[in-house]
């Protein structure tokens, strides 16, 4: 359960509004109790005058002023129930909009070697399945639960003012067994195969996906009709698991109706007694079997949402090792590397390094590089030399197949890889997507060093313009360097920049390799390029095809 408390700590930044929900809950639930209440000792009421005039015994009975209440009952009910709809509905969409935020600066802190471990499957569920089921906490799980047992202490208050201590014991007794099977005890019965669906659906949509896309090459290799069935039987494994989880929440859900109208019985029976001994009246003794009668509504919502808290928490654990703790000195508000008093002191070594990818034959083998820190290193090779690889090596985001890699860690690396991705986001987010405090000072300068200043400074939005999907407002070359501009504006104590100018005309690029030592004074750099020329000035320049 603690994998909850990051989320919940989220959802109770917005306590005022989760407070103002609850309290428009509450009221549509009370408004229906007290109609079933007041409507309940009326009828009974007017019957019983009516039996008692039919019996020439003189009687009367006010209709006006319960009539009114049973009205005002109804319309508050109604006018409350509308208003906590749409109000918790809203909450919901900005608890979730606090989530998704919450998750995506999470994943911007995490190394490129983390986020790229992750299939696209994994995505997917992270951004849907998971998200949905944060999201859904405050509304299906906590307010219910909370208020279910707010009404039910009030009634069993009621009872002991009302008719008596007796059944006041007995219905704590009955509401408090049915509020266990409705959550408790369904979460134990449930926990564990709700959160093995979980990941059989995680792992059911990543086959199916894996699949999808595989079509061409299993029928070709004729290998088509048994993956379909392997595929069908997970899905039978999953459909299995589901109704397993599914049976046992509908059985709780019928035990605690049960449970909560036996305690309407039971204040049905005792409130008689009590009426025959000339304690209370008829009406009375009917108004709060009636009442309890309305709580099986309540506690029939309950066992819906702990039927799957299993499930919720196993999202959780997910989100929370996907998007993980926030890493050391990224949330600190340096504006930018240079300025910070605690840069670390060290270079980068690689010791006998075999460097590839993954399953296949090393692209450098027995590979040793030193770098002291604040070096500056150009590396050149053709396409498949090996240059991608080693800049990956160094960053931290692939291991090594051999040998050690010592000095900055991963978290103090700054990548600018050869693929440029940009958010559909404003200017301002693309440069610092995990929200670190940045002056618009600093952005503007960077945006002058990569010679955009003026492109930006002429749109409407300014910094705040919209960059579209991909970045599809911007040029290559542009969008090029607004990834440039973020990994400068990283806190960062090793900078690699994986083939920086692509797409960028002489003129750009000699302006910004004229600016970009001052910017980078102090910090270990490494430019990786196909020639010379497209290097920055380095101290040092490596030749992988000389090697």
């Amino acid at each position: 359960m603690s994998e909850l408390l990051p989320w919940l700590r989220v959802i109770q930044r917005r306590r005022s509004r989760l407070l103002v929900g609850a309290g428009l809950i509450l009221l549509t639930l009370l408004s229906g109790l007290g109609l079933l209440a007041l409507s309940g000792w009326f009828i009974t009421a007017t019957a019983v005058t009516g039996l008692l005039l039919a019996a020439g015994i003189q009687a009367s009975l006010d209709i006006y002023t319960p009539g009114g209440g049973i009205r005002g009952f109804a319309v508050t009910r109604t006018v409350a129930r509308y208003l906590e709809r749409l109000y918790n509905h809203d909450t919901v969409l900005q608890l979730l909009a606090d989530v998704r935020i919450q998750l995506f600066r999470g994943l911007a802190r995490q190394s490129y070697r983390h986020l790229r471990s992750l299939r696209g499957a994994d995505w997917l569920n992270r951004l849907t399945t998971d998200l949905d089921a944060m999201d859904s906490l405050y509304l299906r799980l906590i307010a219910p639960t909370a208020l279910a047992l707010l009404v039910s202490v009030g009634l069993v208050l009621v009872a002991w003012w009302l008719v008596s201590p007796l059944l006041a014991l007995a219905l704590a007794v009955l509401l408090a067994a049915g509020f266990l099977v409705a959550t408790v005890l369904l979460h134990l019965r449930t926990g564990d195969h709700a959160a093995a669906i979980m990941v059989q659906q995680a792992d059911l949509r990543a086959a199916t996906i894996e699949h999808l896309e595989g079509q061409a090459e299993l029928r070709a290799a004729g290998l088509l009709p048994q993956q379909q069935q392997a595929l069908s039987a997970r899905g039978d494994d999953y459909m299995a698991g589901q109704v397993v989880v599914d049976t046992r929440t509908a059985w709780h859900q019928a035990l605690a109706g049960v449970l909560v109208n036996l305690a309407a019985l039971t204040a049905l029976v005792l409130g008689l007694q009590q009426m025959a001994a000339g304690a209370i009246t008829g009406p009375v003794a009917v108004i709060l079997p009636l009442a309890l009668l309305g709580l099986v509504e309540v506690y029939g919502q309950l066992p819906e949402a702990f039927g799957r808290l299993g499930a919720t928490v196993t999202s959780a654990a997910r989100l929370n090792r996907d998007s993980g703790p926030l890493v050391p000195g990224s949330g600190s508000g340096r504006e930018r590397a240079g300025d910070s008093n605690d840069r670390v002191q060290t270079g980068i070594c690689l010791r006998n390094a075999d460097i590839g990818p993954a399953g296949l034959e090393p692209v450098l083998k027995g590979l040793t590089l030193t770098l002291e820190a604040g070096d500056w290193l150009g590396i050149v090779g053709r396409s498949g030399s090996g240059k991608s690889s080693l800049a990956d090596a160094l960053a931290g985001c692939a291991p090594l197949a051999a040998g050690q890699r010592e000095g900055v860690p991963a978290a103090r690396v700054a990548y600018l890889t050869q693929q440029t991705t940009l958010l559909d986001d404003t200017l301002r987010a693309n440069l610092v997507p995990d929200g670190r405090p940045v002056s618009d000072e600093t952005l503007w300068r960077v945006l002058e060093l990569v010679g955009l200043g003026e492109r930006i400074a002429a749109s409407r939005g300014r910094l705040d313009t919209w960059l579209g999907a991909y970045g599809s407002k911007l040029s290559g070359g542009e969008a090029r360097r607004v990834a440039l501009a973020r990994v400068l504006l990283h806190p960062a104590d090793l900078v690699i920049l994986d083939e920086p100018f692509t797409g960028l005309d002489r003129a750009t690029r000699e302006r910004i390799c004229q600016q970009l030592p001052a910017w980078l004074e102090g910090r270990t750099v490494v430019v990786l390029a196909h020639d010379e020329d497209a290097l920055v000035p380095v101290r040092q320049v490596i030749h992988l095809d000389q090697r």
